[in-house]
């Protein structure tokens, strides 16, 4: 029974279950009234859910709606549709919305919606004061009531008669933004407002206007007042008095200044009037310029001065600017078409000048320091004016130069440039020198200096060397010239070589003879011969007026076999190395002689001794036990080779009448039956011969061995 029930539960289950199936078909996202809201209307935004069921069944929806990715709605409902009501539309709710819907773990997303609120809140302008001196600044302060940064801020400022001055802001966090306009010279009435602007999409959108705030201006003080007594125009010599007054609500930092051309005259500090007076000079004439200035405000006035000359600057002449010294010198000062005037003439120096003469004449024997500036004076109701300066040149004679090698020899390497120096003891700058090589002058130089450098690149082999220099300045004497110098040309070393006699070999106790020679160089030339060896050693060292040297070695040892070569080198201070050459020291003749006698004679004796030791033992290997069944063959073989001894090809045997044995080994030849006299090789023959007391032969046995005709 309870199985049975179990069983229906179960399958009522799955019939139930089946009947909640539901399945998203879309998610729908719109605002009302449309995408372009106007700022302070009402808004909605409705998020619907399009759902398919299997049944009609009760689904709990949970619906967000997102603003740029930020929550900002839930509802949970049972119904597929939600409302986001915004009562007053603001900038702020300008964006992408989107909503999401999710029931038992299905989740589904609607389509971004752009919503664009037109227009922006009216900003709001507040100032710090409401009066201000010149010179001050006015803070203001512009926000933008509900409205979301980033936000772009306008302030102008506005007076009549005048086109607005405009700042700008940007606030990246905040909804407001602080500025202080300064308050300048001849603002009095000023109003002021402000704006908001924002990027909507890569569009700018303004608010409009703020409140206008008024401003009231005072002046710290007036303007000031510049009086000039006598006149504006006035003559040399009299004298001008200024004066700059203003009038000031409050003492405070004030400072009046008397400006000529931008150059301060006379300041004072906390008073309302400034006084200045002087002789009037040409060059007082100009703008005058009163300044009153208190903290950053400021305020001017101006007058222009014109100065009538009373007479003319005067004008300083020379007799002579440029003069031998002891010649006689002449000053005068003179004004034209004027002549009252005290004079002086001065000579000028760093502290100013010296007082020569007071007046307008002035006449003195010259001397080489009174070379210098002169100038004079001239002074008429107190103005006193210089003239221009003149310059008085006074010049003692040059002496007779010197010339010289700037290295102090007289000699120059071929390839290398020749630096003289001309000088000289005494004589007034600038001096002119010029250089000569032989008659010809090769370069001019004026300077400051008593001394003068001359270069010379183009040094040839064959030049002769005679230099010579002159000197002159504006004296009268005119130029001097130097003694002739003469340049030895030094030629480096140039093609050395090395060579002997014998030549590559030499034999032990011989002599040797070694040249070394060059092409070209100056002499004398200093040579020297080395042999190589780990450390080079040298063998032969000698200066020589000529191209080339010859040493002779007496006894050349084998130690002498090896490397050889030489260097040459002169005043040209560059050496030159050969090319070296290989000595060998070989055996004399007769050292020959001595090693063969010393080799060879043992080498005999030995042989001799072995051919004996042989000899003997072949000897004792012969015994009486021979057969004498083959002496007839001993017998023709000695006959054959008796008969073959004439013509020396076999070596001779023993002499018959001797008593004794001998054995004895001979070479046979073998021929062919063709009689052709080619040898098919060598046998040993032995051969015993017995002589008897009656000098006859008694028995005589041969063996042959290796021989065809044995057989």
């Amino acid at each position: 029974m309870y199985l049975a029930l179990l069983v229906i539960f179960l399958q009522c289950s799955e019939i139930c279950t089946q009947e909640r199936v539901f399945t998203f078909n879309a998610v729908h996202i719109k605002v009302q009234p449309s995408v372009k809201v106007k700022n302070g209307a009402p808004m909605s935004i409705i998020c619907h859910a399009d759902i398919s069921k299997s049944t009609d069944f009760n689904l709990q929806h949970n619906i967000t709606v997102f603003k740029d990715e930020k929550l900002v709605f839930m509802s949970v409902s049972g119904k597929g549709d939600a409302r986001y009501e915004v009562p007053m539309a603001r900038s702020s709710h300008t964006g992408d919305y989107r909503c999401v819907v999710e029931a038992n773990g299905k989740k589904r997303y609607s389509d971004s919606l752009h919503v664009w609120v037109t227009g922006m809140t009216k900003p709001i302008l507040i100032a710090e004061k409401k009066e201000v001196f010149e010179g001050e600044v006015v803070k203001l302060r512009c926000e933008l009531p509900e409205e979301v940064p980033p936000l772009h801020f306008i302030f102008r400022k506005m007076k009549m008669n005048s086109k607005p001055k405009e700042k700008l802001t940007y606030e990246l966090q905040r909804n407001f933004s602080v500025i202080e306009f300064p308050i300048e010279e001849g603002d009095n009435i000023l109003q002021f407002d402000c704006l908001g602007k924002r990027n909507v999409k890569f569009e700018f959108e303004t608010s409009e206007p703020s409140n206008r705030t008024l401003i009231t201006v005072k002046e710290p003080f007036i303007k000031p007042t510049l009086r000039i007594k006598p006149s504006s125009n006035i003559t040399e010599g009299k004298e001008i008095q200024f004066e700059c007054s203003t009038v000031v609500a409050k003492m405070r930092d004030i400072e009046i200044m008397l400006l000529r051309n931008k150059t301060i005259l006379s300041s004072v500090r906390d008073q309302t009037t400034l006084k200045y007076s002087a002789v009037a000079t040409l060059e007082d004439s100009g703008e005058y310029l009163c300044k009153v200035e208190e903290g950053k405000a400021s305020k001017i006035a101006t007058r222009n001065v014109v100065v009538t000359e009373l007479f003319p600057k005067p004008v300083l002449t020379a007799s002579m600017n440029k003069l031998d010294e002891n010649k006689e010198l002449t000053l005068s000062c003179s004004i034209k078409d004027f002549q009252n005037a005290s004079f002086s003439i001065l000579r000028r120096n760093s502290n100013g000048g010296i007082l020569l003469r007071n007046s307008r004449n002035f006449t003195t024997r010259a001397k080489v320091n009174d070379t210098g500036l002169y100038i004079c004076k001239a002074e008429v109701n107190r103005i006193v004016k210089e003239s221009k300066p003149v310059m008085i040149q006074v010049y003692a004679p040059v002496s007779m130069p010197n010339i010289s090698v700037f290295s102090g020899l007289p000699e120059v390497v071929l390839g290398k440039p020749l630096k003289l120096t001309c000088c000289l003891k005494m004589g007034t700058p600038p001096i002119t020198f010029t250089f000569y090589k032989g008659n010809k002058a090769k370069k001019e130089i004026v300077t400051n200096n008593t001394c003068a450098v001359f270069l010379d690149e183009d040094i040839k082999q064959n030049d002769k060397g005679q230099y010579k220099c002159g000197a002159r300045n504006h004296h009268s004497s005119g130029m001097k010239t130097s003694k002739i110098l003469n340049i030895t040309v030094i030629v480096p070393i140039r093609n050395i070589s090395l060579g002997s006699v014998p030549y590559g070999e030499v034999e032990d106790g011989g002599e040797t003879a070694f040249l070394c020679s060059v092409k070209e160089g100056s002499w004398p030339i200093l040579f020297r011969i080395f042999r190589k060896t780990d450390r080079d050693v040298l063998l032969f060292e000698r200066s020589e007026h000529a191209d080339r040297v010859m040493w002779q070695k007496k006894e050349m040892s084998r130690q002498d076999t090896g490397t050889y070569y030489c260097i040459a080198s002169n005043r040209a201070n560059v050496s030159a190395k050969s090319h070296p050459i290989t000595i060998n020291v070989i055996l004399a003749s007769w050292q020959k002689g001595v090693i063969t006698a010393f080799v060879l004679i043992p080498i005999a004796g030995v042989v001799i001794l072995a051919v004996w030791w042989f000899w003997c033992k072949k000897k004792n290997a012969k015994g009486p036990s021979m057969e004498m069944s083959r002496s007839a063959l001993a017998t023709n073989s000695t006959s054959e080779k008796l008969s073959r001894q004439h013509d020396g090809d076999y070596y001779s045997g023993p002499d018959l009448e001797s008593a004794e044995v001998e054995y004895t080994e001979v070479e046979v030849s073998t021929l062919d039956p063709h009689r052709a006299p080619v040898q098919k090789g060598t046998e040993t023959v032995y051969s015993e011969i017995r002589k008897a007391n009656n000098d006859s032969v008694e028995n005589r046995h041969s063996r042959i061995q290796g021989h065809p005709d044995a057989t």
